[in-house]
C-alpha cells in the first residue's frame, strides 16, 4: 500500500475505555505506542506491530484493579475491528496466511483464512500462570477477541516450549507474519467459489 490509511476504533464500558488507531499505510514507523497498565501485554502488542507492519497508537484503560481479563479481551475487540476494517480496504486479499515462528525454545504456528467467518481452535496451555501483571489464560481470550472481530478463521498452536515468555510472544509474532501474508492485496477475482466471503 503506497497511501495512508489511517483507521480508528474505540469502545467504552463501565470496565474499559479504549480508542486505538492504526496507520496501515508504507512508509511510517513500526510499533505500540501507549500503555494498557500490562507491561509484558504492551510488549506483545509492540511486537505484534512490528512484525505485521502496523503503527498502533491507543489510549488504553481498564479496571486492572480487578484483573487483567476486561483490558486484555477488550483490547482484542478493538485491534480485531480495526484488522477488519483495514481487510475490507485491501479487498480482494490472497485470503489464506500461514507462519511458524521460533522463539529461542518454542516454536508458535499460526494458520489464517479471512473467510468472513469468525472462529478460533487454539492449542495453547501455559505453564506458568503470569508473566509479570499478564495472566498467561488470557492470550487464549485475546485471540478469541481478535478471531471474532476480524471475522476470520484463526488457528494458533504452540508446538513446544518450555520459557512462558518465548512460547507467548512466539504465539504473538506468528499471528502477525500469517496475517501480514493473509491480507495482501490481490489483483483479480476474489478468492471464493461463492463469489462473497
Amino acid at each position: 500500500m503506497d497511501k495512508s490509511y489511517i483507521f480508528k476504533a474505540e469502545r467504552n464500558t463501565l470496565e474499559t475505555q479504549i480508542k486505538m488507531t492504526i496507520d496501515a499505510s508504507e512508509n511510517h514507523g513500526l510499533g505500540f505506542k501507549g500503555t494498557t497498565g500490562i507491561g509484558f501485554f504492551d510488549h506483545m502488542l509492540n511486537s505484534f506491530a512490528i512484525h505485521s507492519g502496523l503503527k498502533i497508537d491507543a489510549d488504553i484503560k481498564g479496571d486492572i484493579c480487578v484483573d487483567c481479563h476486561h483490558t486484555i479481551e477488550d483490547t482484542g475487540i478493538v485491534l480485531g475491528s480495526i484488522l477488519s476494517d483495514i481487510v475490507k480496504v485491501k479487498s480482494p486479499v490472497v485470503r489464506y496466511g500461514t507462519a511458524f515462528i521460533p522463539m529461542d525454545e518454542a516454536l508458535a504456528r499460526c494458520v489464517i483464512d479471512l473467510s468472513g467467518r469468525p472462529y478460533l481452535v487454539m492449542n495453547y496451555t501455559p505453564k506458568a500462570l503470569m508473566i509479570g501483571e499478564y495472566d498467561t489464560q488470557m492470550t487464549v481470550e485475546f485471540f478469541r477477541a481478535v478471531a471474532y472481530n476480524l471475522k476470520g478463521t484463526v488457528h494458533i498452536e504452540l508446538l513446544y516450549g518450555q520459557n512462558e515468555h518465548h512460547a507467548v510472544e512466539a504465539i504473538f509474532k506468528s499471528f502477525a507474519h500469517a496475517l501480514k501474508d493473509a491480507w495482501q492485496s490481490k489483483n483479480g477475482e476474489l478468492l471464493s467459489a461463492k463469489g462473497v466471503l
